[in-house]
């Protein structure tokens, strides 16, 4: 397999633990979108261009973050299950998933977005800003019940989450959460994460002052 990802986007990150958590062989093809010769040999191969997508060993393009989990939790069955099979939970992960993704992951990205724009709205991050608490407080309520997002297993819930904590934690008062807090800590030891951080720090020593925005 093959994973067109950059390593500071956090569904690129999403994608990469699954991958470690599935202890899956695949060949890394790094994208940088920004850069005009990537973009447009990546266009070749994906005419929508966008990362992360997954090129199976059958030459299957697979695209979207929750799709291409979906796709290596049903073909690497031997490994930490992402998508539990009881059809309760299995709704009740996807549904944190589209929430993590829709509700933390992309306003985080226009709030970064915001705070990198000379001209930026104040007022506009702001109400960012408590959209996102509002959705961590929600977070820190489920966790009191459950040792990850969605009950004692690891799922793709937390595969979405766990990269969103680190700029949240910069960025907004989470201090306060409890639960917030002890679930990230608990997710900074966690092996996959781990192995995806080593990726992201070396991406960021690469990276020149002032680029910034990957989603």
């Amino acid at each position: 397999m093959e994973l067109f990802y950059h390593p500071l986007s956090r569904y690129s990150q999403k994608v990469l633990i699954a991958l470690y958590e599935k202890q899956a062989n695949f060949y890394p093809r790094i994208i940088d979108l920004r850069d005009p010769f990537s973009r447009k040999e990546f266009h070749q191969t994906y005419p929508q261009a966008r990362v992360p997508l997954l090129k199976t060993h059958d030459e299957l393009l697979v695209p979207e973050s929750s799709i291409i989990i979906e796709y290596l939790d049903r073909h690497f069955n031997n490994s930490t299950q992402l998508l539990p099979q009881e059809p309760q939970r299995n709704l009740q992960v996807r549904l944190f998933d589209r929430i993590i993704d829709n509700d933390i992951n992309n306003p985080l990205f226009q709030l970064e977005k915001l705070k990198h724009t000379e001209d930026s709205n104040e007022f506009e991050i702001k109400q960012l800003e408590k959209q996102l608490l509002i959705q961590f407080q929600r977070l820190d309520t489920q966790l009191t019940q459950h040792h990850w997002v969605c009950g004692d297993s690891f799922t793709l819930a937390d595969c979405a989450l766990i990269p969103c904590l680190s700029y949240s934690f910069q960025h907004l008062n989470l201090l306060d959460l409890d639960e917030v807090v002890r679930y990230w800590q608990q997710a900074q030891l966690r092996g996959a994460w781990m192995l995806v951080q080593e990726e992201v720090l070396l991406a960021e020593m690469e990276e020149t002052a002032g680029i910034r925005g990957i989603p």
